[in-house]
């Protein structure tokens, strides 16, 4: 077993960007909210290589501009990190949420 402790965590995940819209305005905010909860810190990159952006960040989540079809890297250090990107990926993966509101709203 590695020596350490739970605060030198870390974590990373990828998953496609399937909504129409890729990550503007709604989902950038959406993300950028979901990451705030952890304590971790969390960075997204379309490439497993970045330039890697701070996903607390709206300014800079909007301003990358991810397009629908896009590879969505996310990475984790802290506590939390395997949570953290956990729950980011289900995020995406749920298209942030606007599935169940197209639902509710049909």
């Amino acid at each position: 077993m590695k020596n350490g402790t739970a605060t030198d965590q870390a974590a990373t995940g990828a998953i496609v960007i399937a909504h129409e819209v890729g990550l503007h305005a709604r989902p950038s905010v959406k993300l950028t909210k979901l990451a705030k909860t952890f304590r971790s810190a969390i960075e997204i990159s379309t490439t497993a290589e970045g330039p890697w952006i701070d996903a607390k960040s709206i300014v800079k989540v909007m301003a990358a501009k991810v397009p629908q079809g896009s590879h969505l890297h996310v990475r984790a250090a802290g506590a939390d990190a395997g949570d953290a990107v956990a729950a980011l990926i289900g995020l995406v993966e749920g298209d942030f949420g606007e599935a169940e509101a197209d639902a509710a709203s049909g």
